[in-house]
């Protein structure tokens, strides 16, 4: 699993620094963000856009913007919380653009054994459920439940009070848990023969 790279008060000031230099400086310091912040933004654009290409594109974009942008990044929030920002509102914006969702490229790979498929198989459900909330929801849990972040980081990130991120992780918590029970009890779903 992918997680926030902590970045200690001294590396992020002596990293802003080399961004204000411009430069070399400043593609070095964007460089070291993107080797840190690379995977866990990818983690997270994937779980909120449903699309791996899509979520690669996203990665791309976050990550110019950066290189613009780090320059003037006034320290207001810890390095990684800004990164997070840009990679929520990159994929939101992103998915929204898009009218239909894509399916997973490799949705019908053939696994080697029977626990494979099985463990595929709830994933594949776990990932079309998810698919069905709100972005917001869908957003939350990935934080929380993907990423790992605490309701406090989860706050910062999105930029709302930690009593919204509880509330909306209970509501997409439940709304998940009623989207599988609807798949399972589908035709072809899981309760059903195979």
């Amino acid at each position: 699993m992918a997680r926030l790279p902590p970045l200690d008060d001294q590396a992020e000031a002596a990293l802003l620094a080399r961004a204000r230099r411009g430069g070399r400086d400043r593609d070095a310091a964007v460089d070291e963000l993107f080797r840190l912040y690379r995977a866990p933004l990818l983690t997270l654009a994937v779980h909120v856009t449903g699309d791996r290409a899509e979520a690669e594109d996203v990665v791309q974009q976050v990550f110019l913007a950066v290189h613009r942008a780090l320059p003037s990044f006034r320290g207001e929030s810890r390095v990684g919380t800004w990164l997070y920002r840009i990679a929520i509102r990159a994929a939101v914006a992103s998915r929204a653009s898009r009218r239909i969702a894509s399916p997973l490229d490799d949705a019908h790979a053939a696994p080697s054994t029977e626990d494979r498929l099985e463990a595929r198989s709830d994933a594949l459900r776990v990932a079309e459920a998810m698919r069905t909330l709100p972005v917001e929801h869908r957003t939350v849990l990935s934080l929380f439940a993907i990423e790992g972040l605490s309701h406090r980081e989860i706050a910062d990130v999105l930029g709302v009070p930690e009593g919204t991120v509880w509330s909306r992780l209970a509501n997409a918590r439940r709304k998940l848990a009623d989207a599988l029970a609807t798949a399972s009890r589908a035709p072809g779903g899981a309760s059903g023969p195979p």
